[in-house]
């Protein structure tokens, strides 16, 4: 087996520089390219949850059920716009309870190595800081705890060590109108944005260059083996490539194999100032939002839009949020700021793209859905040691990018 010594990363969000990072403890030296800027996809302005026990397959039969209402219904948490006929077909095929089910078993071992990943990147030199908190999560009327709770079930059953328990009536910063509260321990969270900051500074204390404004257009071999070629400057040879380009990754990995569609997931969010502070984050599965203390303010995440992921901005989407959340919670704000929408890499059956592609020397890691962050340094770990061991990661198995859909 070749001796893997160069590897450029093409993606500098939270699963590119997780790669990069633990590519450098296996030895390698780390080139990472990046379009835009470091978390300029999906990772800077997400909730920042780190919560295993909840990390599910998108793929179910009531989010199918909720996409065709949200077809009819204005301001709906779920917006479906021009929805590619590849993707549709293989949500519509994976939105089943069996495949759901299938689908948890793939991903448990993966979220049950994310904490534990977390902990390498601190102890190893990441100036992040984490927090253990509670998760708070309310419910309204006509709500129930079951579906919820038998997502915990499954988390549990593949794993996981889950722990919860109930409590009636409201409680801050819930407003009288959340009934119940399902409070989900021993999770964490984060700020993404000094998150990805302290990353990218660790894998270039560590040696590694992060070149920004490098629009990858293609990867391949040339004179000097394989390289990634830029729209600008000369290429970039490697031993290998990792394609960790989110949303964007059908623009490369269709010429490198890859047949799993993956479709934007618009996210929005915002900062707002609230009357009491909040201690940590909560999460109003009526209207699929999330609160997570931002140092003295709170961000405020919500909506799934499935749109092209070059769309513009579109303020109604992120107004249409905060209408929805208002009344849930017992405390006004004062201001709005921070606006923001990100695109998320979905695929049809809800799991990630992980592995080595067609082409010899490179491999793909994407398509983690609304749990990037959560799932990223985990996915870096194992991938980095499948990439520089030639060992397969039993972990990666079901997560090949080759799956097809039709």
């Amino acid at each position: 087996m070749a001796v893997t010594r160069r590897v450029v990363v093409v993606g500098a969000g939270v699963v590119g520089l997780s790669c990069a990072w633990f590519l450098q403890e296996h030895g390698a030296e780390v080139t990472v390219l990046e379009r835009s800027g470091v978390g300029a996809g999906a990772s800077w302005g997400n909730a920042g949850y780190l919560v295993p026990a909840m990390v599910a397959p998108l793929a179910e039969p009531a989010l199918l059920r909720e996409g065709v209402r949200s077809l009819l219904t204005p301001g709906s948490p779920v917006s479906v716009r021009g929805l590619p006929t590849a993707f549709l077909t293989g949500f519509t095929r994976n939105a089943t309870a069996c495949r759901w089910r299938r689908g948890m078993a793939a991903l448990g071992p993966l979220a049950a190595e994310s904490l534990r990943a977390f902990d390498e990147l601190v102890k190893g030199g990441v100036a992040a800081e984490i927090h253990e908190r509670t998760v708070r999560i309310g419910f309204t009327a006509g709500q129930d705890t079951a579906g919820l709770e038998h997502e915990l079930a499954a988390a549990r059953a593949a794993g996981q060590d889950v722990s919860y328990r109930i409590s009636a009536g409201h409680e801050p910063p819930f407003s009288s109108r959340v009934l119940r509260v399902l409070h989900l321990e021993g999770q964490r969270f984060l700020a993404p944005g000094p998150f990805l900051d302290a990353l990218a500074g660790a894998v270039r204390e560590r040696g590694g260059e992060i070149v920004e404004g490098a629009h990858v257009r293609s990867i391949g071999f040339g004179p000097g083996g394989l390289q990634a070629d830029t729209w600008a400057g000369p290429p970039h040879r490697a031993d290998a490539v990792v394609l960790a380009t989110g949303a964007w990754l059908p623009e490369l990995g269709r010429q490198l194999g890859m047949r799993v569609p993956v479709q934007a997931g618009r996210g929005y969010s915002c900062s707002v100032r609230l009357a009491e502070p909040l201690t940590g984050p909560a999460y109003l599965p009526s209207v699929r939002a999330t609160l997570t203390p931002y140092g003295d303010r709170v961000r405020v995440t919500g909506t799934m839009e499935i749109a092209d992921r070059d769309a513009p901005f579109d303020s109604r989407r992120l107004e249409a949020i905060l209408r929805s959340v208002r009344p849930l919670l017992d405390a006004g704000w004062e201001d709005v700021r921070e606006p923001w929408v990100g695109s998320r890499p979905l695929t049809p059956d809800g799991l990630p793209v992980i592995g080595a592609t067609k082409v010899p020397g490179v491999h793909v890691a994407g398509g983690h859905g609304m749990w990037g962050v959560t799932l990223g340094p985990a996915t870096g770990k194992l991938l980095a040691g499948q990439l520089m061991s030639g060992i397969d990661a039993p972990e990666l198995a079901p997560f090949g990018g080759a799956r097809r859909f039709r």
